[in-house]
Order: C-alpha cells, then sequence, then structure tokens
C-alpha cells in the first residue's frame, strides 16, 4: 500500500483539496492519502470554508479532515511527500533526518513540469477565483498521480 502525504502552510486550504482530490481518484486502489501543515495555525480546524464551497462543487466532502500540523514521524509514515510551494519544501527538507526522508519529498506540479519547481499558489488571500484556479490545477495534478501510482 502506497501512503501520500500532501503538505502546505496551514492545512486549510491546498492541502486538503489535494488530499480529497487524490482520494477521489484512487478510492479503493490501495493508495491512503492524507495532508499536514508545516505550520501549527489551525491544527484540529475544518479546511477553509472556500476550499470546502469548491470540493463540494466538483462533488467531493472534505468536511472530515481536520488541520494537523507536520511531524518528523510524517517520514516513517509516508511514501511521497508533496510539497505544495517551495517555502513548505523547504521547511519540510529541514526536518528531514536522512538523505531517505528527503528522497520522499517532491514538489507537487513538478508531476506535470518536471524540474520547474513551480508553486501551487496559496489562495488564502484571494477570492473565489484562487481556489477555483487551485483546485483545477490540483485535479491535473492528482490525476497524473492516480495514474502513476494505480499502474504500479
Amino acid at each position: 500500500m502506497t501512503k501520500v502525504l500532501m503538505v502546505c502552510l496551514g492545512n486549510i486550504c491546498r492541502s486538503p483539496l489535494a488530499e480529497g482530490i487524490l482520494k477521489s481518484k484512487t478510492f479503493l486502489k490501495g493508495i491512503t492519502v492524507d495532508s499536514a501543515g508545516t505550520g501549527d495555525y489551525h491544527v484540529g480546524g475544518l479546511p477553509d470554508k472556500r476550499s470546502i464551497a469548491i470540493a463540494k462543487k466538483n462533488n467531493l466532502d472534505i468536511t472530515d479532515q481536520r488541520a494537523r500540523q507536520f511531524q518528523v514521524s510524517d517520514f516513517d509514515e509516508f511514501d511521497i511527500i508533496y510539497a505544495m510551494d517551495s517555502s513548505n519544501f523547504r521547511r519540510i527538507n529541514r526536518q528531514a533526518r536522512t538523505d531517505a526522508d528527503k528522497a520522499k519529498v517532491k514538489m507537487i506540479l513538478n508531476e506535470i513540469y518536471p524540474g520547474e519547481n513551480l508553486d501551487v499558489p496559496d489562495p488564502y488571500n484571494g477570492g473565489e477565483h484562487g481556489f477555483r484556479m487551485v483546485y483545477k490545477m490540483l485535479d491535473e495534478v492528482c490525476e497524473l498521480v492516480a495514474e502513476k501510482l494505480t499502474k504500479g
């Protein structure tokens, strides 16, 4: 069973969407998906209401998710750790204990744009358009991730 962790800053906007989208694409296929934030700002809280709304518009319910902070033990628990942006990529890697830990950490958009290290923009301070754009980006990349994970 492959275990995937999606990570952003607060675990209320991007990573909960990525978790919900990838779960929907790998349902019953032996893939476990979770999400976390590098910050502790929203621990225990629901995803942002705008993430919940855009997920619902796309027939996903992410209201069972609760924000949690990334822990060093996540390196032991997960096979792949996807960072939503370069800042969180660096934050995760600073906690890595070994090269094997670091090898698990990837920029999610590199699945579509290899080696470009592009960020999924944080929609938190923007409007509904930002959440729609982020959903579309994550849906596209999660489709590729799901294909990759379920083929092999």
